[in-house]
């Protein structure tokens, strides 16, 4: 279990730093001027492929979330069951960031780059409580 653990870990982790760097491209989209299509072009293709990588990161995360929930689950407290719902918001917010970005390359988006800024900073918040429900149990 404890490799299962591990590997969780790494896959969060990885699967995180691609959910605060996306929103970040997000912000220099929003910040390119009307002429710059090559910028943009580039930019559009940074946050697809990068999309793409954190979907998959994600996955194995989940996955190897699952398996330790199904062996943890009898013994647990609630908190668990909050941990449980900030992985849904995280699942959420990774789905917000596709819809967003499909909204950016059809150029529909009207978000300013400071609201980017500040839906930048959820996955930070999601993460900070993630990880004190599961070292700190307070429940």
């Amino acid at each position: 279990m404890l490799w299962v653990k591990a590997f969780h870990i790494v896959f969060v982790a990885s699967w995180f730093a691609g959910l605060f760097y996306l929103p970040r491209i997000f912000v220099n989209l929003a910040m390119v001027s009307p002429g710059s299509v090559a910028e943009r072009e580039r930019l559009l293709l940074m946050a697809r492929k990068l999309l793409r990588f954190t979907t998959l990161l994600a996955v194995p995360a989940l996955g190897l979330g699952l398996w330790l929930w199904l062996g943890w689950w009898r013994g647990a407290g609630g908190w668990l069951h909050a941990k449980l719902l900030v992985v849904a918001l995280v699942v959420v917010y990774h789905l917000v960031c596709a819809r967003l970005l499909r909204q950016l390359a059809q150029d529909a988006c009207t978000h300013s780059h400071r609201w980017f800024r500040w839906f930048n900073e959820i996955p930070v918040l999601l993460l900070v409580l993630a990880v004190v429900l599961v070292v700190v149990k307070p429940w």
